[in-house]
Formats: C-alpha cells, sequence, structure tokens
C-alpha cells in the first residue's frame, strides 16, 4: 500500500494526542524548528507583506550569506511582487498562507496581515510547530486574544507582538526598565495614574484612521483576491478604502487609529505598573456617539481604573477637549514623571541608583533560540491588547463599562460580553 507524505498539517490534523511525543522526548534532542542553535540563522516566512509587512520582516537575501526570508505570502499580487523582488533569491511566493505552513525549513511565521486574520494564522502556525512573531494588535478581539494564547501555550511556541516599546524603542520615555524600577521603588507612591496623550508626545492618528459610511461598491481589482482578503470577516462589497492601509477604519478588520497605535503605546504601561498579567476593572469613553455599525469614529478620551486606585488615561488630542498641554506622564502621590524624564521633585531618577535593575527583557529572536519567555510573550501581549478592545467597547456601547479581568469578561452585560466574542464568517471559527 502507498504511504502518503505525513505533512505538518496532516499530523496536527490526524489528533492532539499525537503531539505528545514532543513532551516525552526532551526538546533538545528533538532539534529542528524551534530550537535553533544561537550560531544559526533563523529563518523565516512573511505572511502579509503591504507597507509593514515587506517593509519591517521581509529581509534582504544577500549573496554570500545565509538567506533570512524563505517565503512570503499575499493575496495581493502586486504586493507580494515587491516582496519577493526585495527578498531575493532564496525566496518563494505563495497566495495561500495554509501551504507555507507545510514548509519543513522555516523556523518561524511574521503575521503582518490585518487585525482580522492574525488569530487564525497565529493558531495555526503554532499548532504546526512554528514560532511567531505578530504585528499589532496582537488581535481583532478579546475572544481571539484567550484562544490564541491558549493555543500557544498548549503547543509550547515562542510568540510575540512587535511593539518594541517594552523594550525601549519607539518609546516616548526610552526605556520602560527605568520607569517600572521607579515604580517598584515606591518612591511616588500609590494609587498612580498614568497620562498617554498628544500633548506627551502619543499620536493616536483617529482622524487618520477613521471609516467612511456609505462608500459606492467598486468592481474588484483582478490583482487582488478579495474573498480571501475579507477571509472571516463579514462579507461586504468591495472599495479601495476597505483594505491596504485604510482598513483600519473599519470594525470588521481593525479599530482605528486606537487599534493601530495602542499596544505600542500601552505595552509599557502594563509593564511599568506591574500589571502583565491582569487589567482594568472600569472602562468609561468620552466618544462620538452613536457609533457606526461599520466605520470607525472620533473619540476623545478613555479612562482605565484598576482595581487596587491605579488609573490609565488616553486622549486622542484630535477631537473634543485635549488634554493638558504639561499634563504629567506619570504622577503618584509623591511624585511626577513628565516628557523627557523631567521629574518633580527632580532627582527622583538618581534616587534608584543602589536598587537592582527588573530583570533583562528578551526579545523575539533571542526568545526563540534559547526558548527564555521573559518579555513580550503571548500572556502579556494579549493583556496589553484587551486595554486597546476594551476602550474600543467602550466606544461602541457608548457608557461605562465593568470588566473581570480574571474571569475576562462583562458580568451581566450581554451587549458588551458579544463584542467581546464576535463570530467568524464560515467557513472559519476558532
Amino acid at each position: 500500500m502507498p504511504t502518503q507524505k505525513l505533512t505538518r498539517r496532516r499530523f496536527i490534523q490526524r489528533g492532539i494526542t499525537a503531539g505528545a511525543v514532543f513532551y516525552i522526548v526532551p526538546r533538545h534532542v528533538l532539534g529542528g524548528r524551534g530550537y535553533t542553535p544561537p550560531s544559526e540563522v533563523l529563518t523565516r516566512a512573511v505572511i502579509g507583506t503591504g507597507g509593514m509587512g515587506t517593509a519591517g520582516h521581509v529581509t534582504v537575501n544577500e549573496e554570500g550569506r545565509p538567506p533570512v526570508t524563505l517565503a512570503v505570502c499575499d493575496v495581493d499580487e502586486q504586493h507580494l511582487a515587491q516582496a519577493l523582488q526585495k527578498a531575493g533569491r532564496s525566496c518563494e511566493a505563495y497566495r495561500d498562507w495554509r501551504k507555507v505552513l507545510d514548509r519543513k525549513d522555516i523556523d518561524t511565521i511574521h503575521i503582518a496581515t490585518p487585525p482580522h486574520w492574525h488569530a487564525l494564522i497565529g493558531i495555526a502556525a503554532v499548532q504546526c510547530g512554528f514560532d511567531v512573531l505578530g504585528e499589532k494588535p496582537m488581535t481583532r478581539t478579546i475572544g481571539e486574544g484567550i484562544a490564541l494564547q491558549r493555543e500557544i501555550e498548549r503547543y509550547g511556541r515562542i510568540y510575540q507582538v512587535n511593539t518594541h516599546s517594552r523594550f525601549g524603542n519607539y518609546y516616548r520615555f526610552g526605556a520602560s526598565k527605568l520607569l517600572r524600577k521607579l515604580v517598584q521603588s515606591g518612591l511616588l507612591g500609590r494609587p498612580l495614574r498614568v497620562n498617554v496623550t498628544r500633548h506627551n508626545g502619543f499620536n493616536w492618528k483617529i482622524e487618520l484612521w477613521s471609516g467612511r459610511p456609505n462608500l459606492t461598491p467598486q468592481t474588484v481589482p483582478a490583482h487582488l483576491d478579495y474573498d480571501m482578503w475579507l477571509g472571516p470577516a463579514p462579507t461586504k462589497p468591495y472599495h479601495p478604502h476597505r483594505v491596504h492601509g485604510s482598513f483600519r477604519g473599519y470594525w470588521d478588520y481593525d479599530g482605528g487609529g486606537l487599534s493601530d497605535m495602542g499596544q505600542h503605546y500601552l505595552d509599557p504601561v502594563q509593564y511599568i505598573l506591574g500589571k502583565d498579567h491582569t487589567g482594568p476593572v472600569e472602562i468609561s469613553a468620552i466618544a462620538q456617539w452613536p457609533q457606526h455599525p461599520d466605520a470607525v469614529g472620533l473619540w476623545q478620551e478613555i479612562l482605565f481604573k484598576y482595581a487596587d486606585g491605579d488609573e490609565l488615561m488616553i486622549n486622542s488630542g484630535e477631537w473634543g477637549a485635549p488634554a493638558a498641554a504639561d499634563l504629567p506622564f506619570l504622577v503618584g502621590p509623591r511624585g511626577k514623571v513628565y516628557d523627557n524624564y523631567r521629574t518633580d521633585p527632580p532627582d527622583l531618577f538618581t534616587q534608584l541608583d543602589h536598587l537592582p535593575d527588573p530583570p533583562p527583557l528578551i526579545d523575539f529572536e533571542t526568545a526563540v533560540k534559547t526558548r527564555e519567555r521573559t518579555g513580550g510573550n503571548e500572556a502579556v501581549a494579549h493583556r496589553s491588547c484587551s486595554l486597546v478592545n476594551l476602550a474600543n467597547i467602550a466606544i461602541r456601547t457608548g457608557r461605562m463599562l465593568r470588566w473581570d479581568p480574571d474571569r475576562q469578561e462583562f458580568a451581566g452585560d450581554e451587549q458588551a460580553n458579544r463584542l467581546v466574542h464576535q463570530p467568524l464568517r464560515a467557513p472559519w471559527h476558532l
């Protein structure tokens, strides 16, 4: 009887129990994907090759060096051609991301699609044994984040979101470890308040990424597989403003400028406050009301309150009354921290010299090679992404919400909970 080739996907589909072998035999004995020695290059496939995918994730496979980007995938032939041209030699192009997961020579999957695809591709990738670097936001909904986190932990994979901010880059206040150290020292006292506003350096892009109601349907261009682009999202008539960058302005795919920038800005806040494994208990929003059911609208301010009394306020500065121009970023009963490390009293940071630093944060490639998970792993990424989704739920419901961060649900609030767990278009499902 002829034998059938056993791909990774077929192996997973034959039954979860078959995967138990990975836990019986020591991982370093098996070797292969996910246990690459530090001396070796981590290969990658980039799924989603729009602006960020090609610019931020596709590498140039230089002559004389081992190739890094071995596969690129996109439903838009024009984006795919640009990515393939950049990567150059040793890179193959795909239109269907599921075919990428059959590759045996790829270590990591980089997901740079619109957010409505993040959870499904991430879950499939970790089930097939890949480590994953995902673009922000981690997922479009909290329910998708719960499912993705569960599967990452179930299969023992490394996962991070490409937010940078936790590690000190792309962050108005520099290395977040210093602010975490200040909070842990107790010099500021408690409770604390964090203000993340346009006036202290955070551009929320809400007008840029607002949606347009009542779009006139247009013909789908020949180079785009629009049905596959939609994937798990509801079927809607094609219009160019619904795809490629401006997709952020539509609830089916993302959540406006808040979802675009929120995990960049709020992930380090969770870390600084020591709340990586929890979330707020109350969320309220000042925003346009009612919000359009399809197109993302404007908002002014969102306030998160934690069970211990800490607060986080974000203000867009683009609609309604903006926040004060000289508002401190971090304030407690005994001190304040302003932009560019200006403090009141002025000697706050010098008082930290004798205190130990927080544990080092591990970046994605180091985490893949060492299997260390200290840093932006799936658990902390899900919590910071949940802040973004909680804010958007408050905007869409138009009222103050009470959240249970342990059960991850709104107690007795069916309307809000329907936005936590949203259905996917068949045949796609979590």
